[in-house]
């Protein structure tokens, strides 16, 4: 059984302002919105031994209960939020870092209080200096303040289960993870294998930072997880969010859903 979670947050077009706008395919019209991108919002949460390991965290909506998403969300698995031991961050563009923290009655928190917030440290330097649209700032002094931040370099190793490394695709520091818990080799790329899609329409995004570099990786991933068995956690599939390769008949390999 596979101990991986979407934590979905739902379907958004994004357009060069960088705002997400909710978008509803059943009543919303694509070319309306001229421009635009068209994703889904997937954070992960992956059972290990350590304890729970959140990836990525989401645009850090809310409910109608006035409630982070994500915390919703982890609750109808029937976790606890103070159970969360890592929060792993690819990298710290707000569609996948809005939800590190709480804004609620004029209060600011750390919307994980008991986990460490695994940051490439270049990353966090490079998010922090910068005025694009592409960050909050404010998100980022709040998780400054709290002692929650665990930050690395390069790669490297958390325990025995989990292992960073530092890929520089889709930003200049972004990261991707390998989580080896119980059978299951869990791997998470972030914004450099956001979509299944992309591991066989491979091609140079105008939007990644290298887009050569990305479009490496994105092969290289394939290549070695294909025959592995990875599942591998797409966070902006629009189909099939946590997936596995099979092989087909011919050897090659297509992917199919892991939580069927």
């Amino acid at each position: 059984m596979v101990s991986a979670y979407s934590l979905y947050e739902g379907s958004y077009s994004v357009d060069k302002s960088k705002k997400f706008i909710p978008f509803d395919p059943k009543k919303d019209d694509p070319k309306d919105r001229p421009g635009s991108l068209f994703i889904h919002v997937h954070p992960f949460l992956v059972e290990t031994k350590a304890g729970l390991v959140l990836l990525d965290t989401g645009l850090g909506r809310r409910t109608d209960d006035d409630e982070l998403m994500i915390h919703a969300n982890i609750k109808k698995l029937g976790f606890d939020i103070e159970d969360v031991r890592y929060v792993l961050m690819s990298h710290l563009h707000k569609d996948h870092a809005n939800g590190m923290v709480d804004f609620k009655d004029g209060t600011k928190r750390v919307a994980f209080p008991n986990a460490e917030y695994v940051i490439q440290e270049q990353e966090w330097e490079a998010a922090f200096s910068t005025e694009s649209p592409s960050y909050r700032t404010d998100v980022f002094e709040v998780l400054q303040r709290s002692g929650n931040l665990l930050f690395v370099n390069g790669d490297g190793r958390l325990n025995d289960e989990i292992r960073y490394e530092l890929s520089g695709g889709h930003s200049e520091f972004h990261q991707v993870f390998h989580i080896g818990t119980g059978e299951e080799h869990f791997f998470f790329g972030g914004d450099e294998l956001p979509e299944p899609e992309e591991i066989f329409r491979n091609f140079i995004a105008k939007y990644d930072y290298d887009g050569r570099r990305a479009k490496q990786l994105r092969e290289e991933y394939w290549a070695a997880g294909a025959p592995e068995g990875w599942v591998f956690l797409f966070y902006h599939s629009k189909s099939i969010a946590i997936g596995r390769p099979e092989q087909r008949e011919d050897g090659t390999y297509k992917i199919i859903d892991a939580t069927k």
